[in-house]
């Protein structure tokens, strides 16, 4: 994955939810705790903490910065935060050798984290969507391409439905909703 992918993955959150900039974005995200803003806050603060790590790439933790998003923050500048967070992810990632490494709970490749970043990205605007009542439908190429990246062992069949199971938010059949997960993206 790379930044093309991030790419294409802020404009889904983007087409989705910016004709619902005047909903009610304090109702809880799906299943979150979170509501619908502070979901879209937190999309964007991974977003920018991944280009971090893939900027200073620190060997052994996170660097110790978080993104603070006002709390006057209208659901238009959320997504401009997003788009921000989004294209410094996609130029750290463009700037990046394939050989670089930076940490996030091991040595993890850029692939690794566009994957990381794509994932957030898509998983977010389902819980967004949910909370917002928008019935939204990712491309399957970015499902599959994560499922190939960070979730392996993932079921086949749809691929977005395959992902929202891998990261707890639904159940298959035969297969019981998660409560937890791992995300396979650093390398050996």
């Amino acid at each position: 994955m790379d930044s093309g992918d991030v790419d294409q993955a802020v404009a889904e959150i983007v087409q989705a939810l910016a004709p619902h900039e005047s909903a009610d974005w304090q109702r809880p995200a799906g299943t979150l705790d979170w509501s619908c803003w502070e979901t879209a806050a937190h999309v964007a603060h991974d977003l920018l903490a991944y280009a971090g790590q893939l900027a200073a790439r620190p060997d052994s933790a996170y660097l110790p910065f978080d993104l603070v998003v006002r709390g006057d923050a209208s659901p238009r500048d959320l997504l401009q935060i997003v788009i921000g967070a989004g294209r410094l992810l996609s130029t750290a990632l463009a700037a990046s050798d394939s050989s670089v490494r930076a940490w996030h709970w091991g040595p993890t490749d850029p692939s690794g984290f566009a994957a990381l970043g794509v994932n957030e990205t898509l998983v977010h605007t389902y819980d967004i969507t949910q909370g917002l009542g928008i019935r939204w439908h990712p491309p399957e190429s970015l499902c599959t391409a994560v499922l190939t990246r960070l979730f392996p062992d993932a079921p086949g069949g749809d691929p977005f439905q395959a992902l929202l199971w891998s990261t707890g938010r639904v159940e298959l059949p035969g297969r019981p909703r998660l409560t937890s997960w791992v995300l396979k993206a650093a390398v050996g």
